[in-house]
Order: C-alpha cells, then structure tokens, then sequence
C-alpha cells in the first residue's frame, strides 16, 4: 500500500478522531512559540520590509491546532513590532500543507470562526489568507525563492515509507517499529531511510525559501538509553499478543512496519550538515510525558494511571488507526485498542513514560 494514500490522522470529528484527541500535540506546538518568537525576530530585523508575508506550516493535519500555528505567528507579529519599533506586513498568506488524504475540511470549517477570533484579539489591521495546499513534503510544494518562514510539529519522524526487507524472511520479526531488541540491520534500514527523506526535504525547502528566511522544526527523537522509546511499540506487542490467540494473521504482522524513525541529535547533524543548505541555530531537546496535558484544566497528578493510560490510547489511536485499519481491518480496532490501554497502565505505573522532543531552527546559506 502507498504510504501517502493512507497516512492521515483519524478524520471527522468523532470521539476517536484526531481533532477530538491531539490535546498533547497542542502543548508541544505552545513549548515551541518561543523558539519560534527568537527566530521571527531575527526575520523582521533583518529583512528588507516586504508587505506580504508566505508562511507555510507542513504536516498541519486537522482540527484545531491546524489554526493553532497561524494565530501564534499573528500574535508574535504583533507583540515584536512593538518591541522592535519597525514595520510588519500588514498581509499574510497562510499555506497549510499535507497528505492528499488529509481531512482538510474540518480545517475549513474551523475557518470562519478564526478569522472572528483574531478579529477580535485586535489582528483586524492585518489581511491573513489561508490555502489548503496538499502533497507531499518529501518533494516540491511552492515556487523558487517564495516562503518566509517555514514551520513543521511532530511530521518529519514520519517516513515517506517504511523500510522494505531483502528477502522473503520478515525485516524486524515481532516488532512493528525500530525497538532496544531490533537487530542493528533494521536501525540501519531505518536510519538510510530517514536520511534519505530528510535530504530531500532540505533540498527542497531550500529551494522554496527566501534567502532572508526561516525554518522551524519539531519532532520526535530518541535517547539510545530509553528501554522503550515510543508509546506505538507497544502496538507490537499487543499485535504480537492477538497474533497468539489466533486474532490476527502471524504473516500480516510480520511485514507490517509503521513509517516512523526517531532520529537522535547526532543524525540530525549529520544530515543536516551533510545536505548542507542550512545554517544551525537552535537544536534543542525536551521531554514531554505520554499522558502529559490529559486534561487542559486537571493536574494530571491526581488522575489514576487507568484514566491516564485511556487518554493515551485515544490519542494513538487517532493517529494510527488509519494506517492499522488498511493492514488489519476494522474489526479488530476497539480490541486492539482495549488492550493497548491497559498495557500502556501497566508501564506508567512502573515508571514515567516520556517522549524525546527534538526542535530544529535553521536559516538559508548563501
């Protein structure tokens, strides 16, 4: 199956779908503002004054936090032309990109209420336009020299497709993802093809960017020391499980393989610098638990870890459901589901479960 017709978030706007679940995604992007807020200053103070600003956020999925990046950047705006005491463009157009198969139009219905809402939070003397541009950033997407600032959260551990195996014999046997147990041929499978998707989408940001440009970039990494380093090999596990009792074929699992790689920093370096159209200037990291922002108004603290461990599986599920429905079917989801809940309890009971957060920032080279 081609990975860019069926890798999307869960669509609508149900109870397991993504725009009711990316709670914990919304916390990730507001982490980041003030990297972004550093970066967009060094934007207006250095470039010449252009009366129309291209921003293009990549990977914008759906549902709220789609719009969540386009108010962060009017509000940034806004609070450093005062500060800086200098012009900004007083029009913006917005560019939200993904896969074909993304639900853009629960974005578009978010539409009329957000340009109410930052009417009313005194954005009203700038012209803000918004376009849906779907395909794939592992390619082209605009113009030569177009896009001041290009933004990205928690798309580019994503790969344009998971690696394939040599042989007949299955890649990584019982694992779904790269795990602490995957022999060093399925890091090295992975790693060239991270590296190779990366490059690429270098290059062609690249092309796209002003020369006076920005990029900024979050996604998920990896410590080598992490016993388990992601919350979706887990799915493996209860796969494996389901496999045992006669649930799902042994053969479907067995070359089944998500499309995700979490680089360390070091393989960011090296690709970055190996492509080498960018200047570095923020690599940073932060961790940010699996049930992190359960609830906007609760401490997580006082929850019990069942009701922690529910939040965590609905918001998996709304990522990942797509992709396991086109393998497996729908028959096994709530099962599946069901299981991985009460796996995921187990572990946050025994320690904090936490994701690696790596953020990028990055100008042209001449």
């Amino acid at each position: 199956m081609a990975t860019e017709r069926v890798l999307h978030m869960k669509d609508g706007v149900g109870e397991t779908s993504y725009t009711k679940n990316s709670l914990l995604q919304r916390k990730v992007i507001m982490k980041v503002k003030p990297v972004l807020e550093e970066n967009v200053k060094r934007l207006m103070s250095n470039i010449s004054f252009d009366s129309c600003w291209r921003v293009a956020d990549l990977g914008c999925s759906s549902g709220p936090n789609s719009l969540l990046f386009v108010s962060n950047i009017l509000s940034i705006m806004d609070n450093d032309s005062i500060c800086l005491d200098q012009r900004v463009p007083r029009v913006f157009q917005i560019y939200l990109n993904d896969l074909f198969a993304n639900d853009f139009n629960t974005i578009f219905k978010l539409i009329p209420d957000f340009y109410q809402s930052i009417h009313q939070e005194g954005h009203n003397l700038r012209t803000c336009f918004i376009h849906a541009t779907p395909g794939n950033f592992y390619g082209r997407l605009f113009p030569d020299d177009y896009i001041h600032v290009f933004h990205s959260s928690y798309c580019l551990h994503w790969l344009s497709q998971a690696p394939e195996s040599s042989t007949s014999e299955p890649l990584n046997k019982g694992n779904v993802c790269v795990t602490c147990t995957s022999p060093p041929s399925v890091y090295e499978a992975y790693f060239k093809q991270f590296e190779k998707d990366f490059k690429l989408f270098l290059k062609s940001r690249s092309e796209e960017l002003r020369s006076d440009g920005i990029i900024v970039l979050t996604f998920l990494g990896r410590e080598k020391s992490q016993k388990i380093s992601s919350s979706w090999e887990l799915i493996g596990v209860v796969l494996n499980n389901m496999v045992q009792e006669g649930l799902v074929e042994e053969e479907n699992l067995d070359f089944f393989y998500l499309p995700m790689y979490d680089p360390t920093t070091e393989e960011v370096t090296h690709v970055i610098e190996k492509e080498g159209s960018f200047t570095l200037h923020t690599l940073m990291t932060f961790k940010i638990g699996w049930d992190a922002n359960l609830q906007e108004d609760v401490d997580d603290s006082i929850l019990d870890s069942k009701t922690r461990a529910e939040f965590v599986a609905k918001y998996i599920r709304a990522v990942f459901e797509p992709l396991l429905l086109a393998k497996f079917g729908e028959d096994i989801m709530d099962e599946l589901f069901s299981r991985y809940a009460k796996l995921v309890t187990q572990h946050i009971e025994l320690e904090t479960m936490e994701y690696t957060n790596i953020v990028v920032s990055m100008t042209k080279n001449s």
